[in-house]
C-alpha cells in the first residue's frame, strides 16, 4: 500500500460484526456522494442493510476490508458472494460483487481505495472465482478501469 508524505502508515484489516456502523456510515456517505439525498430513502436502506449485511457477515457471505489509519477507520470496501446458476463461461454457482467502496473526503487520492480493491481482488482469486463485478460511481470508474475492469452488457428495467 502506498505510504502517505504525513501521518501513520496505511494498514488493512477486515471488518467484525462490530463494526456495522462505520459499514453502514459509509454505505450511506456513498449513496450521498452519488446524489441520493432521500432521507428517508437511505435511512430505509440502514433498516433493511443492517439485518442483512449481520446475518451476511456471520455466514462468511459478506466482508469487508478497511484501511485504518492511526486506528481511524478511513476507507472500507465490501464484497458479497451471492448463489448464482452457473453458465458455459463458469460452472460455478457462486459471484463476487464488490460494494461499499468509500474513502474519507480528506483521505482520497492516496491509493487506498485503490489498495483496497487488489485486497478483494487477491481474496477473491483464492477462492476460485473466475470474475469479480461491481457497479461503478461516475467517480469510482476510472480507478476500476485501471484495474482492468470491463463494462458488461448488464442491463436493467425499473418496475416501481
Amino acid at each position: 500500500m502506498p505510504g502517505t508524505m504525513h501521518g501513520p502508515e496505511p494498514k488493512i484489516r477486515e471488518a467484525t460484526a462490530a463494526d456495522m456502523d462505520t459499514i453502514m456510515r459509509h454505505r450511506r456517505q456513498m449513496f450521498i456522494d452519488m446524489g441520493y439525498k432521500d432521507e428517508s430513502a437511505l435511512n430505509a436502506m440502514k433498516s433493511t442493510s443492517v439485518p442483512f449485511i449481520r446475518a451476511c457477515l456471520a455466514s462468511g457471505s459478506f466482508r469487508e476490508w478497511f484501511v485504518e489509519m492511526g486506528g481511524k477507520v478511513v476507507a472500507g470496501g465490501g464484497l458479497i458472494v451471492l448463489e448464482f446458476p452457473s453458465s458455459p463461461r463458469d460452472q460455478s454457482t457462486r459471484r463476487a460483487w464488490i460494494i461499499n467502496m468509500y474513502t474519507e473526503p480528506e483521505y482520497r487520492g492516496r491509493g487506498l481505495a485503490t489498495s483496497l480493491m487488489e485486497t478483494m481482488i487477491i481474496w477473491c482469486r483464492e477462492q476460485g472465482f473466475k470474475w469479480v463485478s461491481l457497479h461503478a460511481s461516475d467517480a469510482g470508474r476510472s480507478l476500476y478501469e485501471a484495474l482492468g475492469f470491463k463494462p458488461t452488457n448488464e442491463m436493467r428495467l425499473m418496475l416501481k
